[in-house]
């Protein structure tokens, strides 16, 4: 059994609650935006949408600032000297792609690559904190995400087109999702409780 101090409990409830908000706001936006494509459009077509660009993009910025604060608990709980700056690199990079649209493509871009790299990155990182099959998991998660950014940015460059049935859409969805399912398991781990009954 684990004990949880107040810091970790804290990081626990804010990196449970980013991919909570955010993948609601991701399938809300995919509802509401007119014409909108999983398999054809990209994530942040949602961000240059009337319809739903308020709610992508604060959402977005959200969920990165949840990542920084998140890891500066994490830190204060483990004291490991890498969790802060690979945390506040992945939540700038979502931060980043929030504010700067991808009607700005160059800039944009640049932060999503670092979303995309960091976010993942925490989660092989993170196997170092955790026991059991999360250990697995997190390793897992992390590797699936870069694997596909590594086919995703050869399809997109005209290198060899590996999006396959799941489209651009799909493929960018595989970057991201895995982190996120990953980050409501680690956000529980932490949260759980020294002596919870059985």
């Amino acid at each position: 059994m684990r004990r949880t101090n107040t810091s970790q409990t804290i990081a626990g409830v804010l990196l449970f609650l980013l991919p909570v908000q955010f993948m609601i706001a991701l399938m809300a936006g995919a509802a509401m935006a007119p014409g909108y494509s999983i398999n054809l459009n990209a994530i942040s077509d949602l961000g240059v949408t009337g319809a739903t660009a308020w709610l992508f993009n604060s959402s977005l910025f959200f969920a990165g600032l949840l990542n920084v604060i998140g890891g500066y608990f994490l830190y204060r709980s483990y004291a490991r000297g890498w969790i802060l700056p690979v945390f506040v690199l992945a939540g700038a990079g979502a931060m980043g792609t929030a504010v700067f649209t991808l009607d700005i493509p160059g800039i944009h871009g640049l932060f999503a690559l670092a979303a995309f790299v960091f976010f993942n990155v925490e989660s092989i990182a993170c196997a170092s904190l955790v026991r059991g099959p999360l250990k697995a998991i997190s390793i897992i998660a992390g590797v699936v995400g870069l694997v596909f950014l590594v086919t995703h940015a050869a399809s997109d460059f005209g290198i060899i087109s590996l999006y396959g049935p799941i489209g651009h859409g799909g493929s960018e969805r595989m970057i991201v999702y895995p982190a996120l399912l990953w980050l409501a398991g680690f956000g529980g781990y932490l949260m759980a409780p020294f002596g919870a009954k059985r």
